[in-house]
C-alpha cells in the first residue's frame, strides 16, 4: 500500500470511529462510481450525512480541509445525488455535507475537526 492511501485509510478509520461514538450510524464507506467516490456515509440524528475525509500527516501543505475547495465540493454534490438515486427506498427530509479534518502527527497527538455543514 502507498504511504498516501495508507494515510487516507487511517483519516477514514479515526473518522468513521468518531462519527459511530458520537452516535451516528454509518451507511457507506468508500462508496465508489464511475463519477468518483464518497468517504462516508452516515446518518445524525435523523439527518443523512456526506462526509468528506482530509488526512494530511503535518500541517507542512496546509490545513486538510483546504483541500475541499468549490470544485471539489460540487462534485460531492453530485456524488452524493447519485448514491440518493441508487438507494431510492429511503427518504431523508435533511441533507448535510460534513468535512472531518485529521493531522496524524499534531504536536498533541492526532487532530481531528469535524466541520458539520461545511458547504
Amino acid at each position: 500500500m502507498r504511504v498516501k492511501d495508507a494515510v487516507g485509510r487511517y483519516g477514514e478509520d479515526m473518522a468513521a470511529a468518531r462519527l459511530t461514538a458520537g452516535g451516528a450510524r454509518i451507511l457507506d464507506r468508500n462508496w465508489r462510481c464511475r463519477d468518483g467516490e464518497l468517504d462516508i456515509v452516515a446518518v445524525e440524528d435523523g439527518v443523512l450525512v456526506f462526509v468528506e475525509v482530509k488526512t494530511r500527516s503535518s500541517l507542512a501543505f496546509g490545513d486538510p480541509a483546504e483541500a475541499v475547495h468549490p470544485v471539489k465540493a460540487g462534485r460531492l454534490r453530485r456524488l452524493a445525488a447519485r448514491w440518493l438515486v441508487e438507494h431510492p427506498d429511503t427518504y431523508w427530509a435533511e441533507i448535510r455535507f460534513d468535512v472531518m479534518a485529521i493531522v496524524r502527527c499534531a504536536p498533541d497527538g492526532p487532530s481531528v475537526r469535524h466541520l458539520r455543514g461545511a458547504f
